[in-house]
């Protein structure tokens, strides 16, 4: 790939793959580890990329990718860290902050597509190529997340 693409390639998906990853690692140090990961192989991919989406969606598919094989490894299943501190965003109100906490207690496959869908904005089709998984399974999979954000936030308004 060119340096110039790169470069712009890097500058306009560096948030979009760091908020993914993050989201599948839910930890800081390890989603920096898997975007720098997701770039270097784009720096090192003959991809012919058609355009800057196709080079987002690519980036995405990749971290996605990595943040799984993270998960996979046996170095993670093994050890565990003595500081599990994550990096929680500011909500400026409190209704906010339950739904994103409901949204982080949801497995991993239903986190993924919801922070894809709502978060990122890719359309049911997208989420489908992005995962490699049916658009049926990305509709399940986001009808199973609503059902149950749906009751764990009946709970916590009770």
């Amino acid at each position: 790939m060119e340096r110039e693409a790169y470069d712009r390639a890097v500058s306009s998906c560096l948030d979009a793959v760091y908020r993914t990853a993050l989201n599948c690692c839910r930890n800081p140090q390890d989603a920096e580890d898997v975007v720098q990961t997701a770039f270097l192989k784009l720096l090192e991919s003959e991809t012919v990329f058609q355009n800057e989406e196709h080079v987002r969606r690519w980036l995405i598919r990749v971290a996605v990718n990595e943040s799984h094989s993270l998960w996979r490894s046996f170095w993670r299943r093994k050890v565990t860290s003595l500081e599990d501190e994550t990096l929680e965003p500011v909500f400026s109100q409190p209704e906010h902050s339950e739904l994103y906490d409901a949204v982080q207690r949801l497995p991993v496959r239903y986190r993924e597509t919801v922070h894809l869908y709502y978060y990122e904005e890719y359309s049911i089709r997208e989420i489908a190529a992005l995962l490699r998984i049916s658009e049926t399974a990305v509709q399940t999979r986001l009808l199973r997340a609503r059902k149950k954000l749906r009751q764990q936030l009946k709970e916590a308004w009770k």
